[in-house]
């Protein structure tokens, strides 16, 4: 609570050949050596993220990558990660030497990061070593490729035409509100948030950080109960809430002892729109009713938490999957920046909320599934449908068609 979480910053990724002056590009930006600076090619072996305040922008990840053009078996799969790291990135800075010309690498790159929606920016790095020809390399450059580049030099001093490029051309977030445009000034805002053996000590997760703070910047009243005492919070109010939130595993439960006048949604489910595309996730659920016995299924999660006896994953939406398709199923899972790229394969993925991402990677996973043919749907989305509560859980949600 006490820091921007990591989903929530701009992700801004460096990326080049090895030795371009990457490193150097972000310990500039950083104000300090936060990065490992060598003149070895390839000392950047695998992507780093480094969160950050740039100011005026505020809190983002600089990611630092391995060089574009490594070599070998092992440089092959560096690579390969660093091109991972595009599904994540909201903006891209190409770093190019001063001297140097670039070739077919960067033009295919350039072409990737304009069809993946990424906003682009260059600089040319080490200027300091010929001010004059890097300056005219930048503007050479600039028409070239369609992008802005800049003359840098490593130093904080010598960075600041990138600093002010970033900050002219930082792309401006479209995600929708957490809930704050579902409740009014003044209204209470029900959290359900059950503590069970795998909760962490102390903490509450993302979701419900995030709930929490919303209603406050919305002026509007947050109350937090476990499921068991929400029938006595409930009485206790004299005015019914605005809107009822609930972890989906208790949805059950909340879906019995709240009225059913009263909105009523789940965490997972405002993530759904907030990270993603709430109406192609809820056309993935109608996809359920499709499955026949032996259809693959993937189940894909973010984090890489430490799983429970009854884990959520592994263990229950596979159960309530099964016992509503009535026969077994093929369920395979991924974990963290896992995504296979056999996707065509599987009749569903079910994702979890992507609490833990930023919404360019939850929105490039939801279309690469559709461009494999695979419906997708998220953990709260899917709970709600298996349970039969999903047209209720959707009903605070106008831009979605009922169910």
């Amino acid at each position: 609570m006490m820091a921007t979480a990591t989903s929530n910053r701009l992700h801004i990724g460096l990326l080049g050949r090895r030795n371009a002056g990457k490193s150097s590009l972000i310990n500039a930006l950083a104000g300090q050596q936060v990065a490992l600076v060598s003149p070895v090619p390839g000392t950047t072996t695998d992507p780093v993220n480094r969160p950050m305040e740039l100011l005026p922008l505020g809190p983002v990840v600089l990611v630092d990558t391995a060089g574009l053009d490594d070599e070998g078996e092992l440089g092959e799969l560096r690579v390969a990660r660093t091109r991972e790291v595009l599904d994540k990135l909201e903006m891209a800075v190409l770093a190019v030497p001063a001297g140097t010309e670039p070739d077919g690498l960067e033009e295919a790159l350039i072409a990737d990061l304009k069809a993946q929606g990424i906003v682009t920016v260059g600089a040319v790095t080490k200027a300091d070593l010929d001010p004059e020809g890097a300056a005219a390399q930048a503007a050479a450059l600039t028409a070239r490729f369609g992008v802005p580049f800049v003359a840098v030099e490593s130093s904080t001093p010598g960075v600041a035409p990138l600093r002010k490029l970033l900050v002219e051309k930082a792309p401006v977030t479209t995600e929708t509100p957490l809930l704050s445009d579902l409740v009014g000034p003044g209204e209470i805002v029900l959290l359900v948030v059950p503590i069970d053996l795998g909760a962490p000590k102390g903490r509450l997760i993302l979701p419900q950080v995030e709930a929490i703070r919303d209603c406050l910047d919305r002026d509007a009243i947050p109350m937090v109960v476990k499921e068991r005492e929400l029938k006595a919070a409930l009485a206790s109010l004299n005015r019914p809430p605005a809107l009822v939130v609930t972890d989906s595993q208790a949805f059950l439960k909340v879906d019995a002892d709240v009225p059913p006048e009263i909105p009523m949604t789940s965490f997972s489910i405002l993530m759904a729109r907030h990270k993603g595309d709430l109406a192609a996730l809820v056309e993935g659920a109608r996809a359920i009713d499709a499955l026949k016995p032996g259809d693959k299924v993937l189940i894909a999660e973010t984090c890489t938490h430490h799983q429970q006896a009854d884990d959520i994953g592994t263990v229950k939406i596979p159960r309530w999957l099964r016992n509503y398709v009535g026969a077994d199923l093929q369920i395979d899972w991924s974990h963290g920046k896992e995504f296979p790229a056999n996707l065509s394969e599987y009749k569903l993925v079910i994702h979890c909320g992507g609490c833990m991402i930023n919404r360019q990677l939850m929105m490039t996973r939801i279309r690469k599934a559709q461009a494999a043919g695979v419906p997708i749907v998220n953990y709260g989305v899917c709970i709600a449908f298996l349970q039969g509560i999903l047209p209720r859980a959707l009903r605070p949600f106008r831009e979605v068609a009922p169910v």
